[in-house]
């Protein structure tokens, strides 16, 4: 049976009237923002805009410029092959070529008395001008505090003139099926808000780095969106507008945020000292298949199957062995190798940390101080 839009729209007033909109306190009392409640009733009444108003000004769109070197095509090099390409001879220690590029995204204020903004490194990467503009049109230079690729996080600063800040505190652990909104610059339009749901946790294998432990959404991430923020129902931020799927560029309704844990833990070291150390365990790790889950008698395929242990390092001198299901760290479930990957890559050397392993069906705890990265 066909179901009218009014009815529709009934339905889903309903079921945002039912979210838990409950504060939970925030772990970094750097950071304490109150959370804004969706305008209760049904039909028109029913609105997201009392949550925007607060969340928008904290939100920035950032223009970035600058230049990269082109790579030198080893074939140009010969005389032969430029003369009969009608190219004048290469002098001997000609520089590369350069390219010039300007990018557009997105970034949050999250600490508006020093100025701080965080966005996606990929934005920033290789400029020379950064520029932010406010919701209030006003546009700032900015410098780079400090960039990590490897999770794809940067930080910038501006002048810390009458700003709005949104926090990157934590908060109750996202489900699948609860209401996010993602705030950004689309295409370079100027802000924007789009509604949906978070599709799935922990996503990795996106090739966009080492340390992959997305929220997936299907609101609207376009071109633009990265570095902006995603939000839930409150007001609070959740992520941070990273990455998207597509064959043409466009949104097709599978977007990725990182995490706030994992952005507040990065954009943290990055001011502190303008790079991110991190701590090695000395191991490589998996997930569990179907195949290996049977044959090590497992109740589910959850964990981080320990595939490789190198010689005398940190995970070798812990007791840590091939054929390990890692399943807490810390205290904190592990679900997934892209998880602990990440997890573990926001611990610094000289930390001791507590993992929970299975080894042949039985459980048992170790403890392993990390050890300074090779680089």
């Amino acid at each position: 049976m066909r179901i009218s839009l009014n009815v529709k729209s009934l339905l889903l007033v309903a079921a945002l009237v039912a979210l838990d909109q409950t504060g939970v306190a925030s772990h970094t009392t750097a950071y304490a923002f109150p959370a804004t409640q969706i305008s209760a009733g049904v039909g028109p009444n029913a609105t997201l805009a009392p949550v925007l108003a607060k969340v928008m000004p904290a939100v920035v769109n950032i223009s970035a410029q600058g230049s990269v070197s082109t790579p030198d095509i080893e074939l140009l090099n010969d005389p032969v092959v430029r003369h009969l390409l009608g190219l004048p001879d290469k002098p001997s220690g000609e520089q590369k070529t350069s390219r010039h590029f300007q990018s557009a995204g997105s970034g949050v204020i999250f600490d508006a008395r020093q100025g701080y903004i965080v966005t996606v490194s990929h934005v920033v990467e290789h400029a020379d001008k950064i520029q932010v503009t406010l919701a209030d049109k006003r546009q700032f230079d900015a410098k780079l505090v400090g960039s990590d690729p490897q999770t794809d996080i940067a930080v910038l600063q501006i002048e810390p003139d009458r700003l709005s800040s949104l926090p990157t505190g934590e908060q109750k652990p996202l489900q699948v099926g609860d209401y996010v909104v993602a705030v950004g610059n689309p295409f370079g339009l100027g802000q924007t808000a789009t509604f949906g749901i978070v599709s799935a946790l922990g996503r990795t294998g996106l090739g966009t780095g080492p340390y992959e432990d997305f929220i997936q959404t299907d609101a609207s991430i376009n071109p633009g969106n990265s570095g902006g923020a995603l939000i839930d129902t409150a007001g609070r931020l959740v992520g941070i507008n990273a990455a998207l799927i597509s064959k043409d560029g466009g949104n097709v309704g599978v977007g990725f945020a990182i995490p706030v844990h994992v952005v507040n833990s990065v954009a943290q070291q990055l001011i502190a000292g303008g790079k991110v150390s991190r701590g090695a365990l000395g191991l490589e790790v998996k997930d569990l298949s179907p195949a290996e889950v049977k044959q090590m008698q497992t109740q589910t395929g959850d964990g981080a199957l320990v595939s490789q242990v190198s010689p005398l390092s940190a995970a070798a001198k812990a007791g840590i062995e091939n054929g390990d299901i890692v399943v807490e760290l810390d205290g904190e479930a592990i679900t997934t190798s892209g998880q602990f990957r990440t997890e573990l890559g926001l611990k610094r050397p000289g930390a001791f940390i507590r993992l929970k392993l299975v080894r042949g069906g039985s459980p048992r705890t170790v403890m392993a101080m990390l050890e300074p990265q090779p680089q």
